[in-house]
């Protein structure tokens, strides 16, 4: 290559996403930077675009929230790509497992410098005098459960090779659509792997080939916490690419845990709460956060937690002191996994029922491999359920979280009925 190079590495932007279960509660203000929140990470990354002076945009699959693409989602999105257009900036884009090409879409026209690919391995020139390719393919419909790598194939004489690829790459912890693997991926003679579909951001290979996950760029529910964004990649002349990821989202999820065992009046409780959630906020990069906090340990307080209407109180009180801010934190929930005073080693070694719970459920903890078959074992039938497995897809279960979870129950019953 006989110049640098300069693209940003975008994917899962999941425009107009509905945020489940938080619009509907949350007040006016915050719903609506809810549902602007996906639009204002796209519109960071076109700035973005602008402000480094970067040849392209590429963006790895899932542009849209689901098959059904809202009309607005499609304007926005269209929109940022004419401010890139006009800019003089590259755009190129493959479509996934949530947007595929069978999905209905309305007929807007495209900028002339973006260049969409089909449902067939496609190849396109990269700067005025090509001195990059980009190979990408879209998803014909959602379910594309085969390799797509072996049809990448890189020609001769094409400067530094990039792959847009939607795809799964040996790991287990998401639905496998276009698995592949990193074997398969250096095969094809490809220099740079823009992938997508993974919304925690990854670099799998530095180099010989760069093979890297972007994330999404806007967090969407608890399991999708931090910073969420794009990545810059340079790439020197001697097809060096240094890669430097750089947050969009404009709302942060977040998660934090307090133990209880030290909190000895229901003020301490207030109070330790409201130290979480300012400091949350106060390092969120200037981000709006929704958070959920965890009670854990074993204390006085547990007493009071689980007297009903205390938790929503709580949650009410934090979000009296912080909503109004800008930027918002918003507690969407609090969870109690908090247990009661008891010598936990000493019913351990009790020769009776709650003794023998006690002993599996530490020789489970113990076992990591065992722990996560017990607890899919359990949750099999939510799995398999036609309606159900769709909260599940992406996110392996917090075995250790739900076998303590458990305990706290399985105690706190116990020891009311003794």
């Amino acid at each position: 290559m006989s110049e640098t190079l300069r693209f940003v590495h975008a994917a899962d932007l999941h425009l107009d996403s509905p945020f489940q279960g938080i619009k509907n509660t949350a007040p006016e203000h915050i719903a609506s930077e809810l549902r602007e929140a996906t639009f204002r990470a796209y519109d960071g990354i076109i700035d973005l675009c602008i402000e480094r002076g970067v040849q392209a945009l590429l963006i790895a699959g899932d542009v849209f929230d689901s098959a059904d693409r809202s009309l607005n989602a499609q304007l926005r999105f269209i929109q940022g790509l004419e401010r890139l257009h006009v800019s003089g900036i590259q755009s190129f884009v493959c479509h996934g497992n949530h947007d595929p090409m069978d999905g209905w879409t309305a007929r807007l026209a495209f900028p002339e410098s973006c260049h969409r690919f089909g449902p067939e391995i496609g190849a396109a020139p990269l700067g005025p005098d090509g001195q990059a390719t980009v190979y990408g393919i879209s998803y014909p419909q959602r379910n594309v459960v085969h390799d797509l790598t072996p049809d990448f194939q890189r020609r001769a004489n094409d400067g530094f090779a990039i792959g847009l690829l939607h795809a799964n790459v040996g790991l287990t912890a998401h639905e496998s659509y276009a698995p592949c693997s990193l074997e398969s991926l250096t095969r094809t003679g490809i220099d740079y792997w823009a992938l997508g579909h993974v919304h925690n951001r990854a670099i799998l290979n530095r180099s010989n080939p760069a093979v890297v996950y972007p994330g999404n760029t806007q967090g969407r529910h608890p399991n999708e916490t931090g910073a969420r964004g794009v990545y810059v990649v340079d790439v020197d002349t001697n097809d060096h690419p240094a890669i430097d990821f750089v947050p969009v989202s404009t709302v942060r999820w977040e998660t934090a845990g307090i133990c209880i065992s030290e909190l000895h009046t229901e003020q301490d409780l207030i109070d330790s709460l409201a130290n979480v959630a300012e400091g949350l906020l106060h390092n969120s990069d200037r981000c709006s956060v929704v958070c959920r906090v965890e009670l854990t340990g074993r204390g006085p307080q547990h007493t009071t937690l689980r007297r009903d209407g205390t938790l929503d109180a709580l949650r009410s009180e934090i979000n009296n002191h912080l909503s109004a801010r800008s930027p918002f934190l918003w507690c969407e929930r609090i969870v109690d996994r908090t247990g009661p005073e008891i010598d936990r080693a000493e019913r351990r070694q009790a020769e009776d029922f709650l003794g023998d719970v006690l002993k599996m459920i530490d020789e489970l903890q113990a076992d990591p491999e065992e722990r996560a078959e017990f607890i899919q074992t359990a949750l099999g039938p939510l799995y398999s359920h036609s309606r159900a497995r769709q909260y599940f897809e992406g996110h392996d279960p917090d075995a250790a979280g739900l076998l303590a979870n458990a305990e706290n129950r399985i105690l706190a019953r116990m020891l009311e009925i003794a």
